[in-house]
């Protein structure tokens, strides 16, 4: 290549402001779609922070992508801005617990976010204890604001009830004086509040809201409203209508339609057409499937790998046989396993700890179990069930076991 090349496209022709389709972004106003009556329901909960009054404790449920996390940023953000004009010192604090799943890790997670003074008191990332966060933490929160409001993300993935027992009974135990605290927590697990602490549930399980999954309609309007991330003219007439029809038939879930969309321009972009069509929008699905699915197992271990594999081979073969979803028993899903162990050359480990894997897989949503009765000559067993696609999984598990 001669150095008169250009070795990079110094302009896109498909996006113009890709940034509106990336998960992270928070979008204005007039582009969150669908959710007016749980941003009204969650605003009323926390209303008292404007005026310096203890918000109540929330527990939003719902599965992924519906909006938790957005609305819950987008009240505290609003929250924030209002209770400033009523001369309320207010903050929020997010913290994403499947990434800061311990006590020490939240905390300090949540004292680094309020901590304006840092010249004042030190948050490390890490060398000092628990005790010793929560003490910095609570100078911070009684020096500094009248109102702080905590986001929870993915509640379910702490390790335990110990934050929320702190947080929930701060001013009850005089840990804080003048700052009132609120806590957001947010789940893609209805039944998590049965897992939880009495004394926690009783403290902050105040309001509870269910947010239900976007229909086509409004997965229609959230990637219309996205929709000057292209560029004038490049997308086709029934490109959004088809990634919204796909999306709500399979799951209802707006970070997946986006997703669909942001991969449909991106497979344009490589195929230098100029323009997004619908067909690009069905190659862009299996994508997202392959790619979201890939990032759910990143990290996990060999045999959490083989142990999935045993069970999506078991879901390929009964396929071809017929149409209706099964489980199977975990002593089935052990005998495969163990053949996949002799052809990966690995030692096999215990029953007992594939029955650990495949629960740390249920937990993840991956599979699902269902526990039956044989009655007096089997007894009780489980069987399981992948909620993914066989064929993606399948995909993922070549890529990352070969």
């Amino acid at each position: 290549m001669s150095e008169s090349d250009d070795l990079f496209i110094r302009e896109d022709p498909i996006f113009i402001n890709k940034e509106l389709l990336e998960i992270s972004h928070l979008p204005e106003e007039d582009r969150i779609v669908g959710r007016d009556e749980e941003i009204g329901q969650l605003a009323n909960a926390v209303n008292p922070a404007i005026f310096g009054q203890s918000p109540s404790n929330v527990l939003l449920y719902g599965k992924t992508g519906t909006g938790k996390s957005l609305c819950a940023k987008y009240v505290s953000s609003r929250l924030v801005d209002t209770a400033e004009d009523e001369g309320i010192n207010a903050a929020f604090a997010y913290v994403d617990c499947a990434q800061d799943s311990t006590e020490t890790q939240s905390v300090q997670t949540i004292a680094d976010s309020v901590n304006t003074a840092k010249d004042d008191i030190y948050i490390p990332d890490k060398g000092i204890s628990t005790a010793t966060y929560y003490k910095r933490l609570w100078r911070i929160l009684d020096t500094h604001y009248d109102v702080v409001l905590i986001i929870l993300d993915e509640i379910d993935k702490l390790e335990d009830d110990a934050i929320l027992m702190q947080l929930s009974r701060a001013g009850e135990a005089g840990k804080i004086e003048q700052c009132k605290i609120g806590v957001i927590g947010i789940s893609n697990k209805i039944k998590y509040k049965d897992r939880m602490d009495e004394r926690v549930k009783s403290s902050l399980c105040e309001r509870e809201f269910v947010f239900p999954p976007y229909d086509a309609n409004q997965l229609n309007e959230i990637m219309s409203a996205r929709s000057d991330a292209f560029r004038d003219g490049v997308l086709e007439d029934g490109v959004i209508p088809r990634a919204a029809a796909l999306a709500a038939r399979e799951h209802g879930d707006a970070r997946k339609a986006i997703d669909i969309l942001r991969y449909a321009g991106e497979i344009a972009q490589s195929t230098d057409t100029g323009i997004v069509t619908e067909q690009f929008v069905i190659q862009a699905r299996e994508r997202a499937e392959t790619d979201r699915f890939r990032e759910l197992i990143s990290g996990s271990t060999p045999h959490s790998r083989y142990v999935l594999q045993a069970l999506t081979i078991l879901s390929l073969n009964e396929g071809e046989t017929t149409d209706e979803e099964v489980g199977f028993r975990t002593t089935h899903i052990y005998d495969v396993y163990e053949e996949i162990c002799r052809q990966e050359g690995s030692d096999t480990l215990s029953l007992r700890r594939v029955r650990d894997l495949l629960k740390e897989h249920a937990f993840l949503d991956i599979i699902e179990q269902a526990r039956h009765s044989g009655g007096s000559a089997e007894g009780s067993y489980t069987e399981h069930k992948l909620l993914e696609d066989p064929a993606v999984v399948q995909q993922v598990l070549e890529d990352t076991i070969a």
